[in-house]
């Protein structure tokens, strides 16, 4: 059983809204009920982003129209703009930041992915693991060269 490409969006999408939200209420203590609507937020302006670059014919990458639909809805001139800044700023940064690195490895190209041999999965794993340890080894760089840490 093989499965499509909206399937595979699917259930990365649940997966990263599941994700965001255990890693929102271990990180920073906000409920899951709390932190439901800005997930869903922000899975929406990421779905909308998607969505976006499927439909419009130019070769440009999905994360620019994900970034160019949550700056219109986050802009001064958005209707929406309080609520949506105020549900997602209860949303951790780091929260969904380990999703978007993973996709950014693969690119969302899942059908050349999946059609690889089983040794791609662990080149993939250990891609995703050297991604997660390089982030964090800059962060923690950053945040003790501008004494932020000082401030919890």
């Amino acid at each position: 059983m093989t499965m499509s490409m909206r399937d595979w969006t699917i259930s990365l999408l649940l997966t990263s809204v599941i994700t965001t939200l255990v890693a929102n209420l271990i990180g920073n203590d906000v409920s899951i009920a709390e932190s439901i609507p800005g997930v869903l937020i922000l899975s929406t302006i990421a779905f909308v982003g998607i969505s976006l670059g499927k439909l419009i014919p130019l070769k440009i990458p999905a994360i620019i129209y994900v970034v160019l639909t949550g700056l219109i809805v986050a802009s001064p001139i958005s209707p929406i703009a309080q609520p949506v800044i105020e549900y997602t700023a209860k949303i951790s940064f780091m929260a969904p930041i380990t999703i978007v690195g993973t996709l950014a490895g693969i690119g969302l190209n899942f059908k050349s992915f999946i059609s690889q041999s089983w040794k791609m999965v662990i080149i993939a794993l250990l891609v995703f693991t050297g991604t997660f340890l390089t982030q964090a080894i800059f962060a923690q760089i950053f945040l003790n060269l501008t004494d932020a840490l000082d401030s919890f």
